[in-house]
């Protein structure tokens, strides 16, 4: 099997969608070979719960104004820490950064082909991993400032 085009047109505004949330490590993967319940999936991170909210309200906005999709399913959204949209076609991933460290999903769809995505969203790349040096730099000066 391969990703049709309307999963192509769902990923990519999808992952544009989550980029202009600032989202980090946008990526998506074709699972069509290996799943028969969907073709793709994108996932995104961002920092905190409210970001990850932000995102995944983005993403749904525009899937429905652009594309006229809504939903199936909507799990996660209480804690905003991981929240799953599946859109049939497609289902959308977007972790808490810790969530996506810890679960690491790319692990488990390693072997399916990558998707082509936006040139913003894979400006995303790294970008969690920046963040939290960033955040451990700031916490070290903070404990630093305390000792002293």
């Amino acid at each position: 099997m391969t990703v049709t085009d309307r999963s192509h047109e769902l990923i990519n505004t999808a992952a544009q969608a989550a980029a202009d949330k600032l989202a980090h490590d946008i990526v998506a993967y074709d699972v069509s070979d290996v799943l028969s319940i969907t073709d793709a999936f994108l996932l995104a991170s961002a920092p905190n719960d409210r970001q990850v909210k932000a995102i995944v309200d983005e993403i749904e906005e525009r899937l429905s104004k652009e594309l006229g999709a809504k939903p199936v399913r909507r799990e996660g959204d209480r804690e905003a820490r991981w929240v799953l949209l599946d859109y049939v076609d497609i289902v959308v991933h977007v972790q808490h950064s810790e969530e996506r460290v810890f679960y690491a999903l790319e692990r488990l769809w390693k072997d399916c082909p990558e998707l082509d995505l936006p040139e913003e969203a894979k400006a995303t790349r790294g970008k969690a991993e920046e963040h939290a040096k960033l955040r451990a730099a700031e916490e070290a000066a903070e404990l630093d400032g305390e000792w002293r």
